[in-house]
């Protein structure tokens, strides 16, 4: 195993043609997590990094608490980039705001419909998650334009003003707009909005959320948008109000407030506010973000990234550059705009373990989460993946989060004792715990594969960087499973989201669907299509404070076959189409030459370059750290669990390598 270490005396940063004023802020990277809300900044060359509690209820209470802690005298400007969870529990928890939904006439269950997917194939009782606007609130307006972006039937602005009467009487607190071919010519939801401008609610429309085909996904994504923009602005607003008063008496303090996104960029906080949907996979991001860079920083390019936590397990494949994908579903909802391609398995250090009807053992997705927690933090009474850590002797009790948590090893026994008298199959308690990371690790192993194996990878190619608060402990046996050669253990690896956080660009997208068979591609009519979502991505980012040097544009865009349903999306060059062909043969194992593509979507991804952080690596010492502690740990050889004297020692002690 390897382990690249962060130097807290060699970080700075890094120069470029930045205002002095640019180069003199301070920059805070935050990410909030269920149980913790983490800090990482660069003051005067050095890194310093903090964790508060997490205050799920009023999440701006732990980050202001942790702003607040950091901040010395004398600091004049402070930029805030902070990844949070806030749209993605309001999904989840179904806590969103109260939404209506206009649409073309005849589409209103679009919604309700979706597609003919069926993830459980072969369940009798499968169930579809319920639209999270209500028939009631879906409201069908006559208008048409065709697939050619023509205007067949004008809008009905009496049908609208209609609509807008009984809005105002159902007390909607928000409002989604998504007609048939909007993308092509935006107008009427333009005239839709101003005849409800008045009604003093978060308009979302399609044609700005989502201008691309596939009226499910384009309704979706807008739908979410307008779900989370009430709550995701008061946050904002809450955030905002509470950094301006930690400025108060000291004149010359201003703070920026920037929100990570889930393609891996950061916006301002305006834009989060106004399009939420964009920061539902923010916490994950940065942590991806944040591997790539370590990989960078020591001459990696290929890693597969796992973020291992309390509930969920999270990995990424990045092959030279961090790829997104515009297929991602959020608690069974489909989005439609970029994010970074992460697999989630219910798989965590709290996942329950469980014997199921059929005798099976089982571990996750349920989670014992912080509250009340595994078994060993003295509440939980469902045995969890950290309780058999613990019974193997792979925690120290006594050491736990630098011995601030003491744990309950003999409690844990005793469940375990308990776990194995209803155990189906003769076993030990040791045997039972040695399953249960068994199981976790082929489940996590399953979600690697999807990631590489199934889409044309070799993970013997790759480097698992391994982080979160139990990914340390897994990384090696999924390494050894996967035959991948190499592992990397950043120094923080509880706090990497927070770093990659602080070290994302300023990132947006951009795209307009234009479908072309392959005789009508014209590289005249895509430069103009191209030019079009430049011009806009640069007025954005300069908008924002970026000069043309720190601007960087790339093109790509989405091909499939003639005839075929989904696209690949790839960098734009000259030779895309005979790009396309290499692509398609190494994600589905075969392709046609001779066979007609068609381009789908044009993309434009634009960069506003941040100040960069440069870290200069550990030297390896040459003394030997001591160990602060030697304790017998289970292992299986072969089908056997051996107990072997191991030693312990502080993070901090060690050498890389």
């Amino acid at each position: 195993m390897s382990g690249a270490n962060l130097s807290e005396r060699g970080c700075h940063p890094a120069r470029s043609s930045q205002s002095n004023s640019e180069e003199r802020m301070l920059r805070i990277g935050v990410d909030t997590g269920g149980t913790f809300t983490d800090f990482i900044l660069v003051r005067d060359g050095a890194l310093v990094t903090l964790k508060v509690p997490s205050t799920p209820k009023r999440p701006e209470e732990a980050v202001l608490a942790g702003v607040s802690e950091l901040l010395g005298e004398g600091v004049a400007e402070v930029e805030v980039v902070h990844g949070t969870t806030v749209g993605t529990n309001a999904l989840l928890e179904r806590t969103g705001a109260r939404t209506a939904l206009l649409t073309t006439e005849g589409f209103e269950d679009v919604l309700e419909i979706g597609r003919q997917n069926r993830p459980g194939l072969y369940q009798l009782t499968a169930s579809r998650p319920k639209p999270l606007v209500p028939r009631s609130l879906r409201f069908g307006v006559r208008e048409r334009v065709t697939a050619s972006g023509e205007v067949l039937i004008p809008l009905d602005r009496e049908r609208v003003r209609e609509v807008r009467a009984r809005l105002a009487e159902l007390g909607v607190e928000s409002i989604a707009i998504c007609y048939l071919f909007a993308f092509l010519e935006p107008k009427h939801e333009r005239e839709t909005a101003e005849l409800l401008a008045d009604l003093g609610v978060p308009i979302s429309l399609s044609h700005e959320i989502l201008p691309e085909f596939r009226e499910y996904e384009r309704t979706s994504t807008t739908v979410i948008n307008a779900y989370l923009a009430p709550l995701m602005s008061q946050y904002i607003s809450r955030l905002e109000e509470g950094l301006a008063l930690l400025g108060e008496g000291r004149a010359s303090r201003r703070f920026l407030l920037r929100i990570m996104q889930s393609n891996g960029g950061s916006i301002s906080a305006r834009a989060a506010a106004q399009q939420p949907v964009r920061t539902v996979l923010s916490g994950p991001a940065g942590g991806v973000v944040g591997a790539f860079a370590i990989a960078q920083h020591v001459g990696l390019s290929k890693i597969i990234t796992f973020d291992m936590g309390g509930t969920s397990t999270d990995v990424s494949l990045v092959d030279g550059a961090i790829q997104t994908t515009h297929e991602a579903r959020i608690a069974e909802l489909p989005i439609g705009i970029p994010v970074i391609d992460i697999h989630t398995v219910g798989a965590g250090g709290g996942s329950i373990a469980r014997v199921d009807e059929g005798g099976a053992l089982r571990v996750g997705p349920e989670s014992a989460g912080a509250d009340p927690g595994p078994v060993c933090y003295g509440r939980g009474e469902a045995l969890t993946v950290t309780d058999a850590h613990l019974l193997l002797g792979r925690l120290d009790p006594d050491r736990f989060l630098g011995g601030a948590m003491p744990l309950d090893r003999e409690r844990t026994i005793e469940y375990f004792r308990a776990f194995r008298r209803h155990f189906p199959r003769p076993a030990s308690e040791i045997e039972i715990a040695l399953g249960i990371l068994d199981v976790a690790n082929a489940n996590m192993a399953r979600a690697i594969k999807v990631i590489s194996i199934e889409r044309g990878y070799d993970p013997r190619d790759f480097t698992l960087i391994a982080f979160g608060g139990a990914g340390g402990l897994h990384a090696c046996d999924l390494a050894d499973m996967l035959s991948i050669p190499r592992v990397l253990v950043p120094k923080h690896p509880g706090l990497l989201s927070a770093l990659g956080v602080l070290l994302s660009d300023v990132l947006k997208d951009y795209s307009q669907t234009v479908m072309l068979a392959q005789e009508e591609i014209a590289p005249e009519r895509l430069e103009a299509v191209f030019a079009r979502l430049e011009e806009r991505a640069r007025a954005d980012l300069q908008a924002e404070g970026f000069s043309p040097d720190r601007i960087l544009l790339s093109r790509f865009v989405d091909v499939r076959y003639a005839g075929q349903s989904f696209e690949l999306s790839l960098p734009f060059t000259r030779e895309f189409i005979a790009d396309f062909h290499r692509a398609h043969e190494r994600r589905y194992g075969y392709a046609d030459p001779t066979r007609k593509i068609e381009l789908v979507t044009v993309r434009v991804k634009a960069h506003g370059i941040t100040e960069k952080l440069s870290f200069r690596p550990k030297a390896h010492r040459p003394t030997v750290a001591k160990p602060v502690a030697r304790r017998p740990v289970y292992f299986r050889e072969g089908a056997v669990p051996v107990a072997r004297e191991t030693p312990f020692y502080w993070r901090e002690a060690l050498a890389p390598g």
